[in-house]
């Protein structure tokens, strides 16, 4: 199939309706469908879910919110979990702060309520508050190891202290260590988060992260590809050249 015809036909899968142009910018748009959906799309080993999970999770961190619900909508007509949907937002938090997460979880909130799907969604805690330290730490120091304290021993005591326990008890622990989504899935869409926020110093470690828990530098690669229409080229030739050393 040419790049017209695969666009329309991700398009309608992704959709269900058919795909049609803005009258007053129709140049514009059928360049955008036939980019995304006619090449992007088909470029590296990616599946439709994993595709739309980075994609809602970008559109998150961008906080193109009326570009975010379609996704959404999209994501679901492929079969990702509103379970899924919603971890892929909920572990945003520790990177773009609660404002714009909530911002993005009100819109999948109105997608679920459109389509719905029965809200609150099953609570994925399943330890007490005051295990969210050690729960997180398990995970940090096989991926990530705990050296962020000695790197912040400048600070105030207090300070010093707090911000590694912060990191692992609400990065790790509150959104890592939740039961919806395979560790596999949330570091390659943290990944993505970095790459979107250009948080080139944090990549290449991310990258090492993803190795660990299995997803190979051509996922990464392919993931990095996904983000191409939504961020340019600046944010992802950056991106490339901060994870270069493990290709070579």
């Amino acid at each position: 199939m040419s790049r017209i015809e695969r666009s329309k036909e991700k398009y309608e899968q992704l959709f269900k309706t058919e795909q049609k142009l803005d009258p007053n910018d129709p140049e514009l748009m059928s360049q955008l469908q036939r980019f995304i959906f006619g090449e992007v799309f088909y470029t590296g080993n990616l599946t439709d879910k994993q595709r739309e999970l980075i994609t809602c999770t970008i559109l998150t961190v961008l906080q193109t919110l009326p570009q975010l619900k379609a996704h959404v909508n999209a994501a679901l007509n492929v079969e990702v979990s509103p379970l899924e949907l919603k971890e892929a937002i909920y572990q945003c938090a520790p990177f773009i702060g609660y404002p714009k997460t909530l911002n993005a979880i009100s819109v999948v909130n109105e997608v679920f309520n459109q389509r719905n799907i029965t809200l609150p969604l099953e609570n994925q805690c399943d330890f007490a508050d005051d295990q969210r330290y050690e729960q997180g730490l398990k995970i940090q120091k096989e991926l990530y190891g705990d050296e962020i304290k000695e790197h912040y021993q400048y600070l105030p005591e207090e300070i010093a202290n707090a911000l590694p326990k912060f990191l692992t008890e609400w990065c790790f622990g509150d959104c890592y260590s939740r039961k919806a989504m395979d560790i596999k899935t949330r570091e390659l869409l943290i990944f993505c988060v970095l790459t979107a926020l250009n948080a080139t110093g944090q990549l290449y470690s991310h990258a090492l992260g993803n190795l660990k828990v299995g997803n190979s530098l051509d996922i990464l690669y392919a993931a990095l590809i996904q983000c191409l229409p939504y961020l340019g080229f600046p944010c992802i030739f950056n991106a490339f050249n901060a994870i270069k050393e493990l290709a070579e």
